[in-house]
């Protein structure tokens, strides 16, 4: 989970899982180029830990999306501190798996405290790369959250991705919908879903469902052709 970018007078953190509510909207301009250097800063996870994100985020809505069910394989992309990963962990109990995967190191050691502390055993942390994420095996579902208009070469992780998926598995991906209302990224950082469709249709896969998670979200899933 990955950005960081001040605008004008108001500071907007935008992350895989990052959610500040923006004071001033910027001015129209064309979209940032996608680059490492908008890592998210493991120092600010606690900005991942809002007490309304789980009324808004609506887990439980979308990991029936994607059929997570107990004794599932599943990973997060970008998974930062694990506010979802601990989530997922709990839906596919002790008989499944989850691969938390991301791209910073220090994301991972904040993420393995986290389980300790939790104690939750069932999640592996993998440290991918921008354009791998590196799973070990086969899963059932795969999730990015607020990950995807940060990534720098999304085509290929999502060709990596699939490779990984198993034959009804599914990709899950939930971005913030269009303009500055609520949490989220600046208007200019968010994604059409048209963007992210056309490029998971040149990864190989097809479109499954796509729909709102209102108020502020939408989320789009994919699987195998």
């Amino acid at each position: 989970m990955t950005g960081l970018l001040a605008v004008a007078a108001s500071v907007i953190v935008s992350v895989g899982g990052a959610l500040v509510v923006a004071q001033q909207p910027p001015a129209p301009q064309p979209p940032a180029p996608q680059t490492k250097g908008r890592l998210f800063p493991p120092t600010l996870l606690g900005l991942l830990e809002a007490p309304d994100r789980e009324r808004w985020q609506k887990p439980d809505l979308i990991m029936d999306a994607l059929g997570i069910a107990d004794g599932a394989v599943v990973a997060e992309i970008g998974a930062a501190g694990g506010w979802f990963t601990v989530r997922l962990a709990r839906r596919v109990g002790p008989n499944g798996i989850v691969y938390a995967e991301d791209i910073q190191p220090l994301m991972i050691e904040a993420l393995t405290r986290r389980l300790e502390q939790e104690r939750i055993t069932n999640v592996r942390p993998i440290l991918g790369t921008a354009n791998d994420p590196l799973l070990p095996g086969p899963v059932d579902s795969a999730l990015i959250v607020w990950v995807y208009h940060e990534m720098d070469d999304p085509l290929t992780l999502l060709k990596n991705l699939a490779r990984t998926l198993k034959r009804d598995g599914r990709i899950g991906i939930v971005d913030f919908t269009a303009g500055s209302g609520g949490p989220g990224p600046a208007a200019n950082e968010r994604v059409e879903p048209e963007r992210i469709i056309a490029t998971a249709l040149a990864a190989g896969l097809v479109l499954r469902s796509q729909d709102l998670v209102p108020p502020f979200q939408f989320l789009l899933v994919f699987g195998k052709a």
